[in-house]
């Protein structure tokens, strides 16, 4: 995928590009990275490449899983408070089938069915609030598809920022020549595309 999105005729088709763009900025980030890598927390925190991945495939899921659910999805969802509480961030957490391919195959597997969703989809019809976490809104009953999209294009943008974080503290690899390595841009006085074994 380009760097930057292609000019856009609609709403809906810049809904969708914009977040094609952000979700594939995953895969850039994660580009050539081992297997050993992916699971690496190299900065202050717990985040890993291979985390982030499984994450925001997993969000994405929910998202347009509440979505295709809309009305009939109920807004008390979620279990117990306890269970829920016992099942945040588990998403980031890797198992030992999990690798660079299989995580990479799910966020292609989510982007193909958000866009078959979003070609059809009422950008007005009501998707209710989720009620299983605190920073969910009481006063708020749904918010609309179109809302739902802007905010999993806000969701990826600050986990693929946290991704550039990650992968430069891993390597030294950053945005520009991870995407230039990726789609074989030609080397410029300014811009060397990645490659394994070699710094920039």
């Amino acid at each position: 995928m380009p760097a930057l999105v292609s000019p856009v005729v609609d709403e809906r088709d810049g809904l969708i590009a914009f977040l094609d763009q952000q979700r594939d900025a995953f895969a850039s980030a994660a580009y050539g990275l081992t297997e050993e890598q992916l699971r690496l927390a190299p900065t202050a925190g717990a985040l890993t490449m291979g985390g982030l991945l499984k994450h925001v495939a997993h969000t994405e899921w929910a998202w347009v899983g509440r979505i295709t659910a809309a009305p009939g999805h109920s807004p008390a969802d979620g279990g117990s408070r306890e269970q829920r509480a016992a099942a945040y961030g588990g998403d980031f957490l890797l198992t030992d089938e999990d690798t660079l391919a299989s995580l990479l195959q799910a966020l292609d597997e989510v982007g193909a069915a958000t866009r078959e969703v979003l070609r059809t989809a009422d950008l007005d019809a009501p998707v209710p609030v989720p009620r299983d976490a605190p920073w969910f809104p009481r006063d708020v009953e749904s918010w609309s598809v179109r809302w739902v999209v802007l905010h999993l294009i806000e969701e990826h943008a600050r986990h693929a920022g946290h991704a550039d974080i990650v992968r430069e503290s891993i390597d030294g690899a950053t945005m520009y020549e991870l995407v230039a390595g990726r789609e074989g841009w030609p080397e410029t006085p300014w811009l060397r595309p990645w490659r394994a074994g070699a710094r920039t």
